[in-house]
């Protein structure tokens, strides 16, 4: 556990620098720490150690811990099928990957029967790989356009994307930086439920590189909580 704190450390030192890099401040960027495979007392003592944001990758994932964590903003990263919507609507802070507008409907049903608007994401997979879910660059207006025009129980936040794996990150910055000048383009556009605040890019591999292309918001598992070892699920 002590060295969950440690790692915790040594990721905030890496987001001061980086940001410090490209004239921010490390206040700017949000870490999400994920906590995918892990226990409620792993997720806890980070907490204890200032992590303010969890996210997790399945729904049943969150059902299973939510109770058991301590108080803290959840965020759905993972992929999100509709008919799962109903069991996080009420949990979770914002959805991270809205990929398609069958999804952003179901999500505004449920948020309208909850009572609640619900901050979303949209998930662009830049690179256009096969393997990963996510829109395409050229997809992203209309998919906005769409939930601005039809889900009063929708806000949009912001983009999201997973750059493809690179043993050394600068390969793959231009991914990013591509999904930036989305970020801004839309950012710029006077909507009461278009609120662009999160530029979600970024993982334990490259989340320095992204932060220099711009995320503000980076999604950090295993190089917190170690590398997951998935028999234990």
């Amino acid at each position: 556990m002590e060295d969950i704190r440690g790692n915790l450390s040594k990721i905030n030192r890496q987001i001061s620098d980086a940001a410090s890099s490209c004239g921010r401040s490390a206040d700017d960027v949000l870490l999400v720490a994920v906590s995918k495979t892990r226990t409620p007392e792993e997720i806890n003592v980070a907490i204890d150690a200032g992590v303010t944001d969890i996210g997790e990758n399945k729904v049943q994932e969150i059902m299973d811990k939510y109770d058991a964590v301590k108080p803290v903003r959840w965020h759905m990263i993972g992929h999100l099928q509709t008919n799962k919507v109903k069991y996080i609507i009420d949990k979770v802070s914002m959805i991270h990957s809205v990929d398609s507008y069958k999804l952003a409907l179901e999500i505004d049903k449920r948020a309208a029967n909850s009572g609640i608007t619900m901050d979303i994401l949209i998930q662009v997979n830049s690179a256009e790989e096969e393997s990963k879910f996510g829109i395409t660059m050229d997809e992203t207006e209309e998919l906005i356009m769409n939930i601005l025009e039809n889900c009063a129980n929708i806000r949009v936040r912001g983009l999201m994307c997973i750059a493809p794996y690179a043993d050394d990150p600068e390969d793959i910055k231009i991914y990013f930086e591509q999904v930036k000048q989305q970020y801004d383009k839309f950012g710029a556009i006077d909507h009461p439920r278009l609120d662009f605040k999160y530029l979600s890019m970024g993982m334990s591999h490259d989340f320095t590189v992204a932060i220099e292309a711009g995320s503000n918001l980076v999604r950090v598992g295993s190089a917190i909580f170690g590398e997951r070892d998935y028999s234990k699920k």
